[in-house]
């Protein structure tokens, strides 16, 4: 594993975004997912003789909209290609794509990597028509061509990025801007939003690129995070094990899928070049023109994107740069901080039961804040009790695992009904366990006179503990500090 240190990853990743238009790319067929198959399809679909596409003005409308949105340069002319290739869920055996002249070119994306703000380059986005959809059975194979003609856009990243942490971040800004703009649902559950990267290693210092693997099937972030991890190991290994055999012959350009079960990647076919595609100009569709003065109304009627959400966290509402970041890239759940902050004045507090608290608790159901249904105005009920007294820190968090468990219940009955919630604030009697706590401990008090504070929060936790966390920690602090000094 030591010589792993040696190499470097070179990630290029693809976004395919399907757009959240009525109806699809190149005819009136309703794009809807999740009816029954085969259902949404027009003679156009199905690639039926004669059958020809007309744009959908709205889908163009959205592609600008998103390369506004990432500072791109929008093509005031960009054309349609077919990309010509042979497969059952592609009924007209070729793909409606921009290949030579795409309507969006360039662009940056800045994400948080691991606590550090990055920025990543975007090569290119075009418009597409998707393909059907293959469903496997016991004995047979059909094609749901629903999704046959639903419009994409890809967003086509610059080889800029170097590990699966990376990717990761920058995906997922990808991700937040597309719903901050509303041009995709981004469900990667229902193949809205589908990522393939292409990966190659290279040693450190050398300046070309070697041969790369494209990995699809990647589901969730976290699968492309395993996906890609353990194709870069498989790559540098291959390399340290033929030393001596030219690099091209080594990894050979090619497609794998990943297997989730088995966490690897699989060889589903050698990698295709663009001449296998026979690309060449879509005879049926006229290319599209846009004007400056349609490109900048898009760009005027933008909302409020990510990045400047997250800058408006940290400047107006004190929030660290990291737990801003972290709250913005879901919309949703920005959406649902700002709700509640309408009636909770503490806004790093929220921020902190929010993506830490219940995120944690949350983590292994696959389920947040919104979906399990507890209204904001709870989580800002939650905050004001504690900032007030009314409850300590340790007893919220209590409180929270009964929210969790009744999300309809309001977090105040909840305290009401429990006395064990109600915290102690009679002085004499925490007075009365703090003296018992420093009698018990001598040596805690001369190892914090000496300057250790660790013992001093020794001390703290064992009050806190015969209180059983009801004791406010503030009045904890303090009295023990006037006791261990008188």
């Amino acid at each position: 594993m030591t010589q792993h240190i040696n190499w470097e990853a070179v990630i290029g990743l693809e976004i395919h975004a399907e757009l959240n238009t009525k109806t699809k790319l190149f005819s009136v067929a309703p794009n809807h997912f999740g009816d029954e198959p085969n259902t949404n399809i027009t003679e156009v679909c199905t690639g039926q003789p004669g059958a020809l596409p007309v744009l959908n003005k709205e889908a163009v409308r959205k592609a600008v909209q998103f390369g506004c949105a990432i500072n791109s340069t929008i093509a005031k002319f960009s054309k349609f290609d077919r990309k010509s290739y042979f497969y059952p869920d592609s009924p007209r055996n070729f793909q409606i794509t921009q290949f030579e002249q795409p309507i969006v070119l360039g662009g940056t994306v800045v994400a948080e990597v691991n606590g550090i703000e990055k920025t990543f380059a975007v090569n290119r986005v075009h418009l597409e028509d998707d393909a059907g959809m293959l469903k496997h059975f016991t004995n047979f194979a059909g094609v749901d061509y629903n999704r046959a003609g639903v419009p994409l856009i890809e967003i086509v990243s610059e080889p800029c990025i170097h590990s699966a942490d990376e990717a990761v971040a920058y995906a997922s800004a990808i991700k937040a801007i597309l719903q901050y703009i509303d041009v995709s649902d981004c469900n990667m559950e229902e193949g809205s939003l589908r990522v393939d990267a292409n990966i190659s290693v290279r040693l450190k210092g050398e300046t070309g690129l070697r041969n790369k693997i494209e990995i699809k099937n990647m589901n969730s972030f976290s699968n492309m995070h395993v996906a890609i991890e353990c194709e870069i190991k498989r790559q540098i290994s291959a390399y340290i094990k033929h030393p001596n055999i030219p690099y091209n012959q080594i990894i050979q350009q090619s497609t794998y899928r990943w297997d989730p079960e088995k966490k690897e990647t699989v060889l589903m076919r050698r990698k295709e070049r663009a001449d296998d595609y026979r690309y060449f100009p879509e005879p049926d569709l006229v290319p599209i023109v846009l004007t400056d003065s349609y490109i900048e109304e898009v760009r005027q009627s933008l909302p409020e994107l990510p990045l400047q959400r997250e800058r408006r966290y940290v400047a107006e509402l004190g929030l660290s740069p990291h737990h801003a970041f972290v709250l913005t890239q879901d919309k949703p759940i920005a959406d649902y901080f700002e709700e509640a902050l309408k009636n909770c004045s503490n806004a790093r507090n929220l921020c902190n039961w929010i993506i830490v608290e219940f995120a944690g608790r949350l983590k292994d159901s696959g389920k947040n804040l919104l979906t399990l249904g507890i209204p904001p105005i709870q989580l800002a009920k939650l905050v004001n009790m504690i900032d007030k007294g009314t409850i300590t820190g340790r007893i919220a968090k209590t409180v929270a695992d009964q929210m969790v468990a009744q999300p309809q219940m309001d977090c105040e009955k909840i305290v009401a009904d429990n006395p064990d919630f109600k915290p102690v604030s009679d002085q004499g009697e925490i007075a009365a366990i703090v003296d018992r706590v420093l009698a018990q401990n001598p040596q805690s008090i001369a190892d914090f006179k000496a300057g250790r504070e660790k013992a001093f929060a020794f001390l703290v936790g064992q009050v806190m503990k015969e209180t059983r966390g009801k004791a406010a920690p503030t009045v904890v602090n303090e009295m023990l500090k006037q006791r261990i000094n008188s």
